[in-house]
């Protein structure tokens, strides 16, 4: 089910660990409503511990010990987690304040209190209270680069939404194995952790920073077997001059998002690899990663850039002007979401949130709708093109930074 460094662990050796964390958690006041701050680098632990704080009905908060001391000690004073998971060599680079309780994994102690607990199935019955599709499921924090970082609490109807939408559309089956290799600070890393678990495929996590070395992810692709994984656009043009890429032939699908794609940037990954899919999809961390999506081949398009495609399952999608009235196709307007990817809103940010998630005029009532800031146009075959932004935000290798 998992492979990672080398190593490789079963699916029912997997389903233990979460679930032996799990009930440590829960043990330790952990429940639906509840946030676990995660400081790990990309390895078994994460991927386990992720899976833990889900299991036991609370939100992971990803906090990532190479940002500096001063944005994850905000971050934690904002999101106020009921504990923090770590390990031993992790703890000097963490903030002292605020004084989180932090269970340190690898602590032998740790070790021998979740060999004592049971590695069967987690049920409500063994939860602090049931979980229901409205509780939180993660929290990320987005830009910020220049001002405050924004948490974003994304529920688990959303992304289950989300999740379920891509088995229907792309189909993983258990001959399949999915990279994980986007940091868990940003929102693709959702569906690598979850879909391929739920789908019954594998997961290969590659190593902490391995997603910056083209050389080093087409190695370990041919090497490992990956069949589909994702890119950021920029980096998967970096990919495609990689000369070990063309080795990866046992790759059936690409994702790409984060950044408008290329349509000179998807040509070249068709003919390095002719057989591998490409699937453009756009969406932002306030609607559980991506609403709409565009299969790179199957339909002809002009232009530099790539469209973005349809909306997915359960998603409205408006291009509206400033007076929020509808604007016909080829007229550029500003992007607007509705559904139920939509997140709950930001933490301790009632106002923003209700700038930012505003009534839906064209839902039920109490629908609401997210202003992505994002300028788009319809085509003429229905399909949406990104445009640009209607504001000073940016994207560096998939990441929102304000610009001051």
């Amino acid at each position: 089910a998992l492979v990672s460094d080398g190593a490789e662990l079963s699916r029912a050796g997997f389903d233990e660990r979460v679930h032996r964390l799990a009930r440590e958690l829960i043990a330790r006041g952990v429940g639906p409503e509840s946030v676990v701050a995660v400081a790990l680098p990309r390895s078994v632990e994460l991927v386990v511990a992720l899976h833990a704080v889900v299991c036991a009905g609370a939100a992971y908060l990803p906090v990532e010990t190479d940002q500096p001391v001063e944005r994850v000690a905000f971050v934690l004073e904002d999101a106020g987690p009921a504990l923090l998971l770590c390990r031993d060599e992790d703890t000097a680079d963490l903030p002292a304040e605020p004084a989180v309780p932090r269970i340190v994994l690898d602590d032998p102690a740790t070790a021998t209190r979740l060999a004592a607990r049971d590695p069967g199935p987690v049920s409500d019955a063994d939860r602090r209270a049931p979980l229901r599709g409205g509780h939180p499921a993660y929290v990320l924090y987005t830009s910020g680069s220049t001002g405050r970082p924004k948490g974003v609490v994304v529920s688990h109807g959303a992304i289950v939404n989300r999740l379920a939408w891509m088995q229907g559309a792309y189909g993983l089956g258990p001959d399949d194995r999915v990279l994980l290799k986007t940091p868990v600070s940003f929102d693709v890393s959702v569906w690598e952790l979850f879909w391929p678990f739920a789908a019954g495929a594998g997961l290969v996590a590659a190593a902490p920073g391995g997603h910056r070395d083209p050389a080093y992810l087409a190695g370990l692709m041919k090497d490992t077997g990956v069949t589909v994984c994702h890119f950021v656009p920029s980096m998967l043009r970096l990919f495609v001059e990689e000369p070990r890429a063309a080795l990866c032939t046992s790759l059936r699908r690409v994702f790409a998002s984060g950044e408008a794609l290329g349509a000179e940037t998807a040509r070249r990954l068709r003919d390095l690899l002719p057989r591998t899919a490409l699937a453009n999809l756009y969406g932002p961390t306030e609607a559980a990663v991506d609403v709409t999506a565009f299969e790179v081949g199957d339909e002809e398009f002009t232009g530099a850039g790539v469209p973005i495609g349809r909306p997915v399952w359960n998603t409205g999608v408006y291009v509206l002007d400033g007076r929020l009235a509808p604007v016909p196709a080829g007229v550029e307007g500003e992007l607007y979401l509705s559904g139920v990817q939509l997140a709950r809103g930001y933490v301790n940010r009632p106002g923003l949130s209700a700038e930012r998630f505003a009534a839906d005029p064209f839902g039920a009532p109490g629908a609401r709708m997210y202003r992505t800031g994002d300028v788009v146009r319809w085509d003429a075959e229905g399909r949406l093109v990104f445009v640009g932004r209607s504001d000073f935000q940016v994207k560096v290798r998939g990441m929102r930074i304000e610009l001051g």
